[in-house]
């Protein structure tokens, strides 16, 4: 991989992790991630309302895949031809954004896992991630908390 490339998605981890710690969800949510013309994944980027809703800067679940995509353009269009939609939800709970592979030199696979509490959303990404066939390099890439109009209603993407 050249270097400019993992400079692009270290850059973007970290826009993710300080997004995260420097707002906490409020409503509408949605995880994106780019891919290159290979294929293979080169940034990811996650969107969350900052206020309930009613408030000035609430989207829903619809709305905020649209900001997650455009934040992801923004951040890191170069080399990117294709975006995907890992998660959106209007739900309140914890989510843990986990990736693995499913066998060596192949892509990575991505999930969102959710539950009433950290450890519940980290155990369903794993369970995720092994009925998909990823039991490689498994990883917790991030987790947050989000408050949405919600809680019962799963949403995957679509």
């Amino acid at each position: 991989m050249s270097r400019k490339l993992e400079m692009v998605r270290v850059l973007c981890v970290v826009a993710l992790l300080l997004s995260g710690l420097s707002s906490v969800a409020e409503a509408g949510d949605a995880l994106a991630i780019g891919y290159n013309k290979d294929g293979v994944w080169t940034a990811a980027t996650y969107y969350s309302s900052s206020t309930p809703q009613g408030g000035a800067d609430y989207k829903d679940e619809a709305e905020a895949r649209a900001e997650a995509e455009r934040d992801l353009k923004k951040r890191a269009s170069e080399g990117i031809v294709r975006t995907e939609i890992v998660s959106a939800s209007d739900r309140t709970g914890h989510f843990a954004y986990a990736r693995g592979l499913p066998k060596k030199g192949e892509a990575h696979v991505h999930v969102v896992g959710f539950g009433a509490t950290k450890s519940e959303a980290e155990k369903q990404a794993y369970d995720q991630l092994n009925r998909k066939g990823a039991k490689l390099q498994q990883e917790i890439v991030f987790q947050y908390f989000s408050h949405g109009a919600d809680p019962t209603t799963p949403r995957r993407k679509k």
